[in-house]
This record gives C-alpha cells, sequence and structure tokens, in this order.
C-alpha cells in the first residue's frame, strides 16, 4: 500500500498514515477479528478479514421449511375421517376412516370421549395407539339417555395429526334395534311364533342381560311368505306387543316362510327383518 510520509517539527522520525481510499469508505463497517493497533498497522489485513466476514455465507433454511411443510402435509393426509358412532342395541362403536395415507402402515390412532358440557375429555384406554379403524365404548356410554362425542387424532412417523370430532351421539335416539328372535312350530294348519325381543350389553344385578323391551314400548311386526305364490311378496299379519302368535287357516302341502321385526312406535323407526324360517305344512 502507498502512503506519504509526514515530516515532525519535533525531529522524531516521520509517522506512516495510511491513505484512505474511496472504496474502502463505502464499503459496510464490521468488527475486524484482530486487534486495532493491527489494523492501524495493516489496514489492507483489516479490511480483507472484513471482507471474509461479510461475504460468509449464512446457514440456509429452506431444509427447515421443506420439513415443515412436509409434517403439516403429513398431519393432513393421515387425519381421521368420518368419524362416527354405529349403534345397535347399544353396542355403541365409533368407527372413522383413514385419512388420504391410507397405505401408512405405521398409523396408530388415539380416541377420547365426553359427555355433552362437560370440558375434560377422557381418554380410552383399550384405544389408545391402535392400528384399528373402530372403538368400542359401550360401557362409556352407558348412561343411555346422555349425549355423547367422540374424537380420535392419528399419528405416523412422530407427527399427530388434529383432532376430528364426531357428531353429538345419544344412545337412545340414535341406536338401532335388532329384530326380534323366532321360534317357530307348526301344528296342522297353523305355526305358532314365540318371539324375544333383543338385549343390551348392559346387565341386570342378576347377571342377565336387560332386554331392549326396558327401554322402549316395542311392538313386533310378523311377515309371511307364500312360496307357492310369490317368494319375493310377504305379508304382515301381526303387529302388537305379544310374545306369542298363533297364525291360522294355512294351506297343507304348501311351503310357508315367517320374518319379523321389531318397531318403536315412538321413534318411528323398524329394525330389519329377522332371519328368514321357512316350513311346509304336512
Amino acid at each position: 500500500m502507498e502512503g506519504t510520509a509526514v515530516k515532525s517539527n519535533s525531529g522524531k522520525p516521520p509517522q506512516f498514515r495510511a491513505q484512505q481510499f474511496t472504496s474502502m469508505q463505502n464499503t459496510p463497517r464490521c468488527v475486524p477479528t484482530i486487534s486495532t493497533t493491527s489494523c492501524h498497522e495493516h489496514p489492507e489485513k483489516c479490511h480483507s478479514l472484513c471482507c471474509a466476514q461479510r461475504q460468509a455465507p449464512k446457514a440456509d433454511a429452506t431444509p427447515i421449511a421443506i420439513l415443515v411443510l412436509e409434517n403439516q402435509d403429513l398431519q393432513e393426509s393421515i387425519k381421521p375421517q368420518k368419524v362416527e358412532f354405529h349403534s345397535l342395541n347399544f353396542n355403541n362403536t365409533l368407527r372413522w376412516l383413514p385419512g388420504r395415507a391410507s397405505k401408512a402402515q405405521d398409523t396408530v390412532y388415539f380416541v377420547q370421549y365426553k359427555v355433552y358440557g362437560q370440558s375434560t375429555w377422557q381418554n380410552k384406554g383399550d384405544c389408545w395407539g391402535i392400528h384399528n379403524h373402530f372403538c368400542d365404548l359401550t360401557n362409556e356410554t352407558s348412561n343411555v339417555q346422555e349425549p355423547y362425542y367422540g374424537r380420535v387424532k392419528a399419528a405416523s412417523a412422530g407427527v399427530f395429526s388434529d383432532w376430528n370430532l364426531s357428531c353429538r351421539f345419544t344412545p337412545w335416539r340414535e341406536t338401532m334395534i335388532g329384530p326380534p328372535s323366532v321360534n317357530m312350530v307348526h301344528r296342522n294348519k297353523s305355526i305358532i311364533l314365540k318371539l324375544q325381543a333383543p338385549r343390551s350389553p348392559y346387565k341386570r344385578k342378576r347377571g342377565s342381560n336387560i332386554p331392549m323391551t326396558s327401554y322402549y314400548d316395542l311392538l313386533y311386526q310378523v311377515f309371511i311368505i307364500n312360496n307357492l305364490l310369490d317368494e319375493k311378496h310377504s305379508t304382515l299379519v301381526y303387529e302388537g306387543a305379544d310374545k306369542i302368535i298363533k297364525i291360522k287357516d294355512l294351506r297343507p302341502g304348501v311351503s310357508y316362510c315367517i320374518m319379523a321385526k321389531t318397531y318403536v312406535p315412538m321413534l318411528d323407526r323398524s329394525s330389519a327383518y329377522s332371519s328368514r324360517q321357512c316350513t311346509v305344512l304336512l
């Protein structure tokens, strides 16, 4: 670096003063890693170190951003879908469909439930970290007049989805009631039926399951099919609360089939048909 010698009036050796370059004046200031004295003595060395500090590349945040986006996409892709209660005779099961990433074999699910109006969710221990797409909440929803909620979340590769909530579920209003069991015998020109209402999973103190007639005023609907006339056409021959029904005036040598339903007048809801039972009168 070129410099200018300055004469001293005191007779001391002339001092060396670094010439200031315009390019250095326009350079943003930085803090050098060498001492101030060294910078004064070797300004070109200080300048090169500062430039190196300014030009050092910053840490690249792109991989982190990509990872966050990938995690968010995984969160959405594993989130359970269509979380719903399914109920038959108060056997209450929470069911759901897997998310878009249905091929993720390592996906596990977590289930919670609560009574409507409560603030605290309860974990379902048997359905915590499971691979199934259903959870039996029969015992947790045993007060059939109470409304309940269920919710499910999924986890895969250390990433957790958001919770997905069911609709409000009140067992008494929403359970489907099964058909009655049917015991059939025939005598002469008659068929005698003995009907029994379906039973709930809840037990009396003596240990027997409580019948659905303890919760509803049930009626029975009995249908008969004359296979000689039309195997697909059924005729309603009885509706009522009696458990023993006699169907008279049937034709000997003809094949008859019997089916039955339960009916809840208050909810205007019928069960599915019972299994078909057939006989040929002698």
